[in-house]
């Protein structure tokens, strides 16, 4: 075995459940190595950089709900991170037209959402481009993880920081006599909607631009939500030189209808063509661009009523994520910190002598802005 790659506790994910539970663990003092599939991070927090802006085709924005998260959210605030983006989000209902759904204060990020991810990923031992194909327990005592690339990665402790199916795929082939039948049962219970995201950009003088910013469709066999996504970023000296962009979420229907489409293109046209004809904005159909994303695991449809799911195996092992006690942002956020409890548990309570977690994130960000971030991003992703 290569002491290179053996560490403490290995994370597999590198969403919002696995940073925090990353940054939670570091902070009693593990040594802790993030393994992420993708070429960044943030998972569903995600943001697509192209045509000279970008465009959040994941998690839109972030609502204050929780204490954990508004306190959260206060942080990112004061380091300006995220702002206010609008306090209505509107509900379109064939018959009677747009109505007020949602008074309530919704946040973004103007340099994207997965903003917020890279935030959370400070001075953590990140790998992207790294995807685990398999776990075993090896002749050590560790877990042995395997990735795509052919490398191998010992750990004393596991944190599984992904969508239940995908951690059905790496975990059930370990067996039922060492995760346990109740393990595998509950892991097996959980199941996702899918949804496909249409970016889109327009010509500045695209008109009449809507006084919406965000909208939800009410029962829509296509759509289930559209934001004027360009309302968003940085406004231009001219305003009137500005592109409108937008992101057209479908219907889980839709999506599943979809999943294995392999020329997604289309599919986001039908999807504007939807979008023009219920707003009655006829130009919405003709963008100077447009780019298509599947999300398989959007929303977890039917979640755990725990916080996070750890395994009865002779190492600790626990499973995280916004499909454990809740969904969106604020469920993961409060997995990853019960996951981090629940892994110290098991060995040390190291946690029991260190400080709020929250009270630790404002210590390490208090000389972050954006530009800091962005920097630190690309030096540990280089």
């Amino acid at each position: 075995m290569s002491n290179s790659h053996l560490v403490e506790v290995i994370v597999i994910g590198a969403g919002i459940s696995g940073l925090v539970c990353a940054q939670r663990l570091r902070q009693a003092g593990y040594s802790v190595l993030v393994l992420e599939k993708s070429r960044g991070v943030g998972g569903r927090v995600a943001t697509r950089r192209l045509h000279d802006t970008c465009a959040d085709h994941g998690a839109c924005y972030l609502k204050p709900k929780g204490e954990q998260l508004t306190k959260f959210m206060d942080i990112l605030r004061d380091q300006q991170i995220i702002q206010l983006w609008t306090d209505t989000v509107y509900q379109h209902q064939p018959i009677t037209g747009l109505i007020t759904q949602s008074s309530a204060n919704c946040y973004i990020a103007p340099e994207g959402m997965n903003a917020i991810a890279k935030f959370l990923g400070q001075q953590l031992n990140l790998q992207i481009a790294q995807r685990v194909i398999k776990i075993n327990l090896s002749q050590e005592n560790t877990w042995c993880l395997t990735t795509e690339n052919n490398e191998q990665f010992h750990t004393q402790a596991l944190i599984v920081a992904i969508p239940a199916p995908q951690a059905q795929e790496l975990l059930v082939p370990l067996g039922e006599n060492l995760l346990g039948t109740e393990f595998i049962s509950h892991l097996q219970s959980v199941e996702f909607d899918p949804c496909i995201s249409v970016m889109a950009g327009y010509p500045s003088h695209s008109q009449p631009l809507p006084t919406w910013k965000a909208l939800t469709f009410h029962d829509h066999p296509q759509l289930g939500w559209i934001g004027l996504d360009s309302s968003k970023r940085q406004q231009p000296q001219q305003p009137q030189s500005q592109k409108p962009h937008f992101v057209v979420q479908s219907s889980a229907d839709f999506a599943q209808q979809h999943l294995e489409t392999q020329d997604l293109q289309p599919v986001g046209q039908q999807m504007l063509k939807q979008a023009a004809k219920h707003l009655k904005l006829s130009w919405l159909e003709n963008p100077e661009w447009a780019t298509v994303h599947r999300w398989r695991y959007a929303f977890p449809r039917t979640p755990l009523d725990i916080a996070c799911l750890p395994a009865q195996t002779p190492l600790p092992l626990v499973c995280t994520g916004d499909w454990c006690g809740g969904r969106l942002i604020e469920g993961a956020f409060l997995s990853g910190l019960a996951a981090a409890q629940e892994l110290d548990q098991k060995m040390g309570n190291q946690l029991s002598t260190t400080k709020d977690f929250l009270d630790f994130v404002s210590t390490f960000s208090a000389n972050i802005r954006r530009r800091g971030i962005d920097s630190f991003q690309r030096e540990k992703l280089s």
